[in-house]
């Protein structure tokens, strides 16, 4: 099941009861902030989550998954293939 567009398991977020949050997928803006870019980026594509783009992984999520501060060393990417691989 897909739970967000860069590919983060919202399921495993330790922010999502707390802020009740319903995963990007499911709300207009994120908790954090008035917009993400990777979300919007998708959404203008029509796409379900980044794995499904022509350009993936691009610079925008490469430079999410690796953010020194907020990174998962490239997690969401892998991710993203799983969501990608399914049928």
């Amino acid at each position: 099941m897909v739970e967000s567009r860069c590919g983060i398991l919202c399921s495993e977020c330790n922010y999502r009861e707390q802020m009740n949050c319903g995963g990007c997928v499911h709300i207009q803006k994120p908790f954090w902030g008035e917009e993400c870019p990777l979300k919007e980026c998708c959404e203008g594509k029509g796409l379900e989550h980044c794995g499904q783009c022509a350009d993936f992984p691009c610079d925008l999520l490469n430079q999410f998954a690796y953010d020194e501060a907020q990174g998962d060393d490239g997690k969401r990417i892998a991710q993203c293939k799983m969501w990608k691989a399914q049928p």
